[in-house]
């Protein structure tokens, strides 16, 4: 149900592609969509491609051959990244680094092998009969906290390489921090469903954010406590200078400038979601606040500037 041109673009192609069947989504939200997708489908194997991104040829071909070979419940490739502009070249170097997103496992190109978690996906219908669709409460992180419901099953989740995709991050780092202060926020509800984090990565950037503002406030009742802040504050800032010089050694130095604010940002934007979203979920024990029930999105401009480099017909 977006408003930024979509349906109108996916008429076009349906007119092309009789096969091609669009399903509404009137609640808007991605876990909502998925399962109205995969409710209208009639195939054994479900493949999840989302936007912002472009598909190999063989994309679907090398979904089915890895799960068929692998005999696995869910498989996917790494994340890889396509930019346009040097603000989004620089997300993109941020992306694949270890201390901008946590080595998560998915952001490494080059691994093939067991995963906590994948890109999209792809399953054998029967995994949805087993273990349920994708939780409708969960505006973000969704794919997140099925795949950690599949493992907590005994099912296996496979990488690789073979499978390939490149992903369009967000081109602004405006529109990139709200994003990252929404994985953030919602993982908090991921934790307390489970009663346990998927891995210890998710917690980390609340820990960072609380340290930074409870040391401050430490110091008004125990002086020691403002030199391990700027100790603790220093530390990090020369850990961002370092990853960026590597990050910007690997992807071209015109990307430095922006490295370390990119670093801050998700880094600060997902901490800062994330005691909120305690806040919200286990302190006050009340709703999502409206800010967070609504998907974050790129600019109408944005998308349409794409389609024009990228016709769809």
């Amino acid at each position: 149900m977006s408003d930024d041109g979509t349906r109108e673009i996916l008429h076009r192609i349906a007119v092309a592609i009789p096969c091609l069947r669009i399903v509404d989504n009137p609640q808007g939200t991605t876990s909502s969509g998925l399962n109205a997708a995969i409710r209208a489908a009639r195939g054994s194997i479900i493949v999840r491609m989302d936007a912002h991104t472009e598909y190999a040829p063989d994309y679907v071909r090398e979904c089915v051959r890895v799960l068929e070979e692998k005999k696995v419940d869910n498989v996917g490739g790494p994340a890889r990244t396509k930019h346009e502009g040097t603000v989004q070249a620089a997300v993109c170097a941020a992306y694949h680094s270890a201390f901008g997103f946590g080595g998560a496992l998915f952001h490494n190109v080059n691994y093939e092998g067991y995963v906590d978690t994948v890109t999209y996906g792809c399953w054998r219908r029967e995994v949805f009969d087993r273990i349920g669709l994708f939780d409708e409460e969960l505006v973000r992180n969704q794919d997140d906290e099925f795949n950690l419901r599949l493992i907590r099953a005994g099912g296996k989740i496979w990488q690789s390489p073979r499978i390939k995709s490149w992903y369009r991050p967000r081109a602004a780092l405006r529109p990139l921090f709200k994003q990252y202060l929404q994985y953030g926020y919602w993982k908090v509800r991921i934790v307390q469903k489970h009663k346990r984090p998927a891995c210890l990565r998710h917690i980390v950037p609340g820990l960072f954010v609380f340290l930074l503002i409870a040391l401050p406030v430490l110091a008004l009742f125990w002086t020691p406590a403002i030199s391990l802040w700027l100790g603790f504050l220093g530390s990090y800032l020369i850990a961002n200078i370092v990853a960026s010089i590597i990050a910007a050694a690997k992807n071209g130095w015109e990307l430095f400038p922006l490295l370390p604010l990119i670093f801050a940002g998700v880094q600060v934007g997902y901490g800062a979601g994330f005691l909120r979203g305690i806040w919200d979920f286990i302190i006050l024990r009340r709703k999502p606040a409206p800010v967070f029930s609504r998907l974050t999105r790129v600019r109408s401009e944005e998308l349409q500037v794409h389609v024009k480099k990228n016709p769809v017909t």
